[in-house]
């Protein structure tokens, strides 16, 4: 699988899985997301020609074929991580970034050195926000994901207006054979100019090829 890319390869930073957000060294506040569709994205970058670097968020899979990978907890962790890898993009050619990892919004205001005992818990849970990680890397080619519940479309338009990307990819979670921990994905591509490109179920791998002869296609 070849999409005419450079002699010089062009850099795709892929984001998968969840992050944690300790409260104290047992606890954390995260979600179900596997990180299978950001993984199967790395591969298809990969097999397409691309250099790719895959920041991983607590995941039990194995790093494809081909791929770079960086293992972090945190959404400031891994903020940090593609901030870096950002710098190392060769001159003249704008990278590729991906974010499908499923970032917690919220941390906790204070991270307990040691396990909360019962006693020392008030039953309030003070939270700050965390670093929108897409929103704030600029310089990349940037391409979003959309996990939503309601309001699918119109949600996925507005972040992909406020995040400037080249698109978004959509999903409704709550349909059979979608969402966390699937090895399907029913999806609906997005893009600025309010362009909606639907496709059918299909595996996370064949979403994933699509997806990346979708970016190979973009003016860059």
């Amino acid at each position: 699988m070849c999409y005419n890319m450079p002699d010089m390869k062009r850099m795709m930073i892929v984001t998968a899985g969840p992050t944690r957000e300790h409260l104290d060294p047992v606890r954390f506040l995260s979600n179900p997301s596997t990180g299978k569709m950001g993984f199967a994205l790395a591969a298809a970058g990969a097999a397409a020609g691309f250099d790719v670097r895959l920041v991983a968020g607590p995941v039990a899979l194995a790093t494809p074929k081909g791929v770079k990978r960086t293992d972090i907890v945190s959404a400031r962790e891994m903020l940090v991580a593609v901030r870096a890898l950002l710098r190392e993009a060769t001159d003249g050619l704008k990278p590729v970034f991906i974010a499908t990892a499923a970032v917690a919004d919220w941390r906790p205001a204070r991270i307990a050195a040691h396990k909360l005992k019962k006693a020392e818990m008030s039953g309030t849970l003070h939270l700050v926000r965390n670093p929108d990680i897409l929103k704030s890397v600029h310089g990349a080619v940037k391409v979003g994901f959309a996990a939503e519940t309601d309001r699918v479309l119109a949600e996925a338009a507005r972040k992909c207006r406020e995040k400037k990307l080249a698109f978004i990819v959509a999903n409704d979670i709550t349909k059979p054979g979608t969402g966390f921990g699937t090895e399907t994905n029913r999806v609906t591509l997005v893009f600025p100019d309010g362009r909606t490109v639907a496709w059918p179920l299909m595996t996370k791998r064949r979403v994933a090829t699509r997806i990346v002869r979708t970016i190979a296609d973009l003016e860059m």
